[in-house]
């Protein structure tokens, strides 16, 4: 199987959809003849990027069997192959291409390109729901979770080793995490306002990240008077975030919904269980399909701040249980979402979407003869 993959985020640049696409063009090159087309410079390298990407693939494309785009955002190239090429076209969407809130784009990727793809992989099942309502087809979707390289998250840091990345004595201190890009849906600042307050003066919540939601939280922060109990870390590189995964002692997704925007699937909570960390994350959007309650995490009603405050309790209450099911959580993770299982069924979409088009081909074939 010869696979084009484009992809307009990319590492170096970071965040979910990045580290998703360079995964699943890593992982698959190994299963396929894979090769990538991808934007590594950011989002303001877009405007330069689709054009080149559109003529280089016009260029390159009568040697692949079929195009993979790495969002929804490309679909209008993925249109424009398609018709020159005839060659089958799958997208994956994340969630935020279906529900960018802009009339322009609605109208015309949302309403046209991109119900135009042959196949379309959903990375949640709220992205399934979501595509449906918005008039795609249900036979062109399929969920398919996202996944992590578990040869990437192996460590071994100690309690020494958080105190010096934080500067301070953790003695006698219980650490929370988030960890991810800042953004509304995350719903930090929420927590801080409304779930630390509740808890006991020796608990830290440590914020990792950066995003366009910092200053909310900043603001947060100082009208709750939570200073000398949150730590906020700014970007952090890939061993401080491991460090972090490894030494704190719960992780917490406490997403909120915002309309217009939407979790299409968590990356950070299965990367936080896979560590041994136990997670609690809002029973929200695609968080549903990346933690399933009591086996790789917990989920919490959103906005709910008593059930934070009584399950944070619950774990840190008790140092073996949160220690065992750390061990549990890890194994879940590798057992249902290592990239090397998810690849496969990758693949396995990808030839049908082939094998489908090759047999309607055949099939407007005969109908003419």
């Amino acid at each position: 199987m010869r696979v084009l993959f484009i992809s307009h985020a990319y590492p170096p640049t970071v965040g979910g959809v990045e580290n998703h696409n360079y995964e699943l063009s890593a992982w698959l090159a190994k299963i396929s003849e894979t090769t990538t087309i991808a934007n590594k410079k950011g989002k303001k390298f877009l405007p330069i990027f689709m054009p080149y990407a559109l003529i280089k693939s016009l260029l390159v494309l009568p040697k692949f069997d079929v195009i993979l785009l790495g969002n929804g955002l490309l679909s209008h190239i993925g249109w424009i192959l398609k018709i020159i090429y005839r060659k089958p076209v799958v997208a994956v969407l994340h969630g935020l291409d279906l529900t960018f809130k802009n009339r322009f784009y609605q109208a015309f990727w949302v309403g046209f390109f991109i119900k135009r793809m042959d196949k379309l992989v959903a990375v949640g099942n709220e992205t399934v729901r979501v595509a449906e309502r918005k008039g795609i087809a249900p036979e062109r979707l399929v969920f398919i979770p996202n996944g992590i390289d578990t040869e990437k998250y192996s460590g071994n840091f100690s309690r020494n080793d958080l105190e010096r990345l934080l500067g301070e004595d953790l003695s006698g201190k219980k650490i929370l995490l988030t960890s991810g890009r800042l953004a509304k849906r995350k719903g930090v600042a929420w927590f801080v306002r409304n779930v630390l307050p509740k808890l006991d003066g020796n608990i830290i919540y440590v914020i990792a990240g950066d995003g366009n939601d910092k200053d909310n939280v900043k603001v947060a922060i100082s009208e709750s008077k939570m200073d000398n109990r949150t730590r906020m870390l700014g970007y952090v590189t890939d061993k401080e975030r491991d460090l972090l995964f490894h030494t704190c002692d719960i992780f917490i997704q406490p997403n909120i919904k915002i309309h217009g925007d939407m979790e299409g699937f968590g990356i950070s909570v299965i990367e936080a269980a896979y560590c041994g960390i136990p997670v609690i994350a809002a029973k929200l959007e695609g968080l549903q399909d990346a933690i399933f309650d009591g086996q790789n995490g917990f989920l919490v009603e959103p906005e709910d701040a008593d059930s934070y405050a009584l399950k944070i309790n619950e774990l840190l209450g008790n140092e073996v249980f949160r220690k065992e099911f750390g061990k549990r959580a890890s194994r879940f993770v590798a057992d249902n979402f290592s990239w090397e299982k998810i690849s496969q069924k990758y693949l396995a979409e990808i030839e049908k979407a082939v094998s489908d088009s090759r047999i309607k081909t055949n099939e407007e074939i005969k109908t003419h003869v």
